[in-house]
């Protein structure tokens, strides 16, 4: 069995809200496997911090912006280690120089962006000038990239979020009405339908095993499961949501009172945190 630290502890209890003795005994059950030790509390009912993917960034700015001709959207992030530099207006300055030529150019990826150049010398060489003038890791961190029919983009926080949405008509109103839904309620996907069978198969096996402990016979943990896991996906996924400027609305029936063939095709949403 693997030793349990302080440590190990403390970033459960960080990364869920549960109390300590909680997770000492959540991470004893799952012999220091964090990731089994998050749904062993939820097994047993408890309310934890959702882990996302947006936490992954510490500081820095967020741009995000489409082509002129709407087709196309890019979002990235230019992280450096404190949010002295990532205030900076000079630093902002830069990072807006590099989201310039990653429209200019319609650059598809990081790596494209790394070797694109502004007035004759490529990025990554500018980023490294950047590292030695003021002392601080800089990277390009995050680069997604939404391509559809419409692309709208949205800047939230202080460069401190972006999203972008692929829609199948074009509305500037409703793309922003839905890019600020995602940055409000961070959504996981656009439908049940685009949610990973593994992710479903675990919110399933987690709401059984709730359901189990509360004492319900057998032959109804499936049936109740089964309401648990559909209130997951009218939570998580974007068209099932309710609308945040109209709650008697989702998201999908907001979009179709618009035009009956408007759809989102995707989103990306990009935060530091």
């Amino acid at each position: 069995m693997s030793t349990i630290t302080a440590a190990d502890i403390n970033k459960l209890r960080q990364a869920t809200g549960a109390g300590m003795m909680d997770c000492r005994k959540a991470l004893t059950e799952s012999n220091g496997d964090f990731e089994a030790a998050i749904d062993w509390l939820r097994k047993q009912g408890q309310k934890v911090a959702a882990k996302r993917s947006d936490r992954e960034a510490k500081e820095g700015v967020i741009l995000a912006y489409t082509t002129p001709d709407k087709k196309a959207g890019i979002v990235i992030c230019i992280s450096c280690e404190t949010d002295f530099v990532s205030k900076n207006s000079d630093f902002v300055a830069f990072a807006q120089s590099i989201a310039d030529v990653a429209i200019a150019n319609n650059v598809k990826s990081a790596e494209e962006l790394y070797n694109s150049e502004i007035n004759g010398v490529k990025v990554v060489d500018l980023i490294n000038d950047k590292l030695a003038a003021i002392g601080e890791k800089i990277e390009i961190s995050k680069f997604e990239r939404v391509e559809a029919p419409f692309v709208a983009s949205y800047i939230h926080g202080a460069n401190r979020m972006g999203v972008l949405v692929g829609m199948t008509v074009e509305s500037a109103e409703a793309g922003k009405d839905v890019a600020m839904q995602i940055a409000a309620m961070n959504p996981l996907a656009v439908d049940e339908s685009s949610i990973p069978a593994d992710v479903i198969a675990r919110e399933k096996d987690i709401a059984i095993e709730m359901v189990k402990a509360e004492g319900k016979p057998a032959e109804m943990a499936e049936k109740i499961a089964m309401g648990k896991l559909n209130k997951f996906f009218k939570d998580n996924t974007l068209m099932a949501q309710a609308f945040v400027k109209d709650g008697n609305q989702s998201v999908a029936q907001y979009l179709t009172s618009i035009d009956a063939n408007m759809k989102v095709t995707e989103f990306k949403r990009v935060a530091l945190g």
